[in-house]
């Protein structure tokens, strides 16, 4: 039987460079997301490409009862959950704090921290009944250092850094892994998100340097769960080579 990975937001960034990775490396891929006819269209053509099967589950992470629904309903030959990657995430806004707005600061507090709360919480059963399994959480470099205007993103991938802690001292009995990926700044929809579709400003953000694609994240993730059963990365910060953290970058002036 092939081992399975559970992956949230995967309609793209992160989570749909994953999703190929994982499939290409023949694991069954479960992807998840609030864009169903993204994830149909990844589905189809991860399934022309490679032997694995494709299960898309079509929710959104801030939704508790959506979440465990999902869970709860899986097929029996889907239960054996080998891996879970907490990808969904986002920032919204990058605004001083008094500046800043609250339903903006709501949302990322329910997708960033509650939603990986709410899946982790619905798939670990799942891994404690078969003794084993490893959880990937998606933090940030902002789970390091706080930035001017950064605030309650760089706060809430503390606590994604805090949770992941948690989570591996108290599935330590259980023998399951936890990892922590904290990436730099990466060209995705990322930045296109958080500056509401201002496709100028959000390209500024990589001016004069080569930031991270979703394709090296991907790569790494596979690569943390290809260790040996008893070795766990526990956690990861990754950067291109001209960013130093969250604050300090080099850019080339044209």
């Amino acid at each position: 039987m092939k081992p399975i990975v559970f992956i949230t937001g995967a309609s793209s960034g992160f989570g749909k460079a994953s999703a190929e990775k994982f499939a290409s490396q023949g694991y069954d891929v479960i992807i998840t997301g609030r864009r169903m006819e993204r994830l149909e269209q990844l589905k189809a053509g991860l399934e022309k490409k490679y032997s694995s099967r494709i299960l898309p589950l079509h929710f959104d992470v801030q939704d508790r009862d959506a979440v465990s629904d999902a869970v709860e309903r899986l097929p029996e030959d889907w239960k054996g959950v080998d891996v879970l990657i907490n990808n969904a995430g986002l920032a919204l806004g990058r605004d001083f704090f008094d500046q800043a707005s609250m339903e903006d600061w709501e949302t990322m507090i329910d997708t960033n921290v509650k939603g990986l709360l709410y899946v982790s919480k619905a798939i670990i059963p799942l891994m404690i009944s078969r003794k084993k399994g490893h959880i990937i959480n998606l933090g940030s470099v902002a789970a390091k250092e706080v930035y001017e205007k950064g605030n309650v993103y760089c706060a809430s991938k503390q606590a994604v850094d805090a949770i992941s802690k948690a989570m591996r001292i108290d599935l330590l009995r259980y023998g399951i892994r936890v990892t922590a990926i904290h990436p730099g700044a990466a060209e995705t929809e990322f930045s296109l998100v958080r500056f509401k579709g201002d496709e100028q400003q959000a390209k500024k953000i990589y001016d004069g340097y080569t930031p991270l694609s979703a394709a090296d994240i991907a790569d790494i993730l596979y690569y943390c769960t290809s260790l040996p059963p008893h070795v766990c990365i526990n956690d990861l910060v990754v950067t291109c080579v001209a960013q130093a953290n969250s604050i300090y970058f080099f850019r080339k002036t044209p």
